[in-house]
């Protein structure tokens, strides 16, 4: 086949869903398939180049940071990318147009179908999910039309996890939907010699819980050990100013965005003993797989992304509840966490891609 893939992140910008992205490429492109990837400019990244046999053209846009992009930066890409499109779609055929957000990039999906008749399938990463992230709670009401027509005329439309199916449900029932997980390279993230670390992994906004781990931690006695977090985004000062009013500026250390490809993320995951996720919502708790998959013990926020991963009452605590946090930190950092050893043969990415490929081909 060859696939047209639509989305405004993708490898090296965004967040958990550009990385998950390059994947899906990857193995469309391992399976014999040829993929064009459309996503948007950041500062010096080429206009086109091949990556791991990926075609990806970056279209002009007002993308200001690596980590986040605001919605009015993304208007800026949907409007070169439709120019772009315009253009290319009267020279190129394409068998199937894989799309990922359902908003905003579906708009293009959409407009592509009835322009060009050529069919699509979305890839929801949460975020498009009308009233998933307050971050975006402003926009939702102005969207929900336009958001049920682009579910509505797709082929099918994937979440990685039956939460975020059943959240998409609630809003419309008019489509087609599946749940493909979000896979893992199961060899990337590997155990190290354990030390006495603790690893947080994330983009630094409210909803991500951060501030009620550091509060957590103003409790608790922690001797020796060192707190890693890894991320940037906009509440970073206020966090770093967090952890100094909290007395935690000799234990905690921020260390801005990693590659997670990089050498130096491979270490953190593989020497931390235990991985927190602190989110008030995940459509999938992606940092907690690769954290498992590193033998890091995961103490995470009981929501429905997390579940749908580990689904065992002793990984979790209660969403937002400091106390409950603070408890059960404490119980494992005085008796020393073991690796964890849990099957994840079925995120495998062999698995994944064979079931996005049968989707594509049905």
């Amino acid at each position: 086949m060859k696939i047209l893939f639509l989305n405004y992140e993708f490898t090296p910008i965004g967040g958990g869903a550009s990385p998950v992205c390059l994947e899906i490429a990857r193995g469309y492109v391992k399976h014999g398939h040829e993929v064009d990837v459309v996503t948007m400019s950041y500062k010096t990244l080429p206009a086109f180049e091949i990556i791991d046999g990926i075609n990806v053209y970056r279209v002009k846009s007002w993308r200001s940071k690596i980590e986040i992009c605001h919605p009015w930066e993304q208007v800026t890409y949907l409007i070169s990318a439709w120019w772009f499109l315009r253009k290319r779609l009267k020279k190129v055929r394409y068998d199937i147009n894989h799309t990922h957000f359902i908003i905003p990039v579906g708009v293009l999906a959409l407009w592509v179908k009835k322009k060009f008749k050529l069919p699509y399938i979305l890839t929801s990463h949460g975020s498009d999910v009308l009233g998933h992230n307050n971050r975006f709670a402003m926009l939702y009401p102005f969207l929900k039309i336009p958001w049920k027509m682009i579910v509505k005329h797709a082929k099918c439309v994937t979440a990685p996890s039956d939460y975020l199916i059943e959240k998409i449900k609630e809003i419309t029932r008019e489509g087609s939907f599946m749940t493909i997980v979000n896979g893992l390279d199961l060899q990337r993230f590997r155990p190290l010699k354990k030390e006495k670390r603790i690893l947080i992994v994330t983009r630094l906004f409210f909803n991500k819980g951060v501030q009620d781990i550091l509060d957590a931690l103003k409790g608790i006695d922690l001797g020796e050990w060192k707190v890693d977090i890894v991320g940037d985004g906009p509440y970073r000062e206020e966090l770093k100013q967090k952890a100094e009013d909290n007395g935690l500026k000799g234990s905690v250390k921020f260390f801005g965005w990693i590659d997670n490809d990089s050498p130096e993320m491979k270490k953190m995951y593989g020497r931390a003993s235990i991985f927190i996720s602190a989110s008030y919502f995940e459509s999938f708790g992606l940092t907690v797989l690769e954290a498992v998959s590193a033998g890091c013990y995961p103490l995470v926020s009981d929501i429905g992304g997390h579940r749908f991963i580990l689904n065992d009452d002793r990984y979790f605590f209660e969403k937002e509840n400091v106390e409950d946090l603070r408890k059960k930190l404490q119980h494992l950092i005085n008796r020393r966490p073991a690796a964890v050893n849990l099957s994840l043969k079925r995120f495998d990415w062999d698995h994944v891609i064979q079931d996005y490929i049968s989707l594509l081909q049905s």
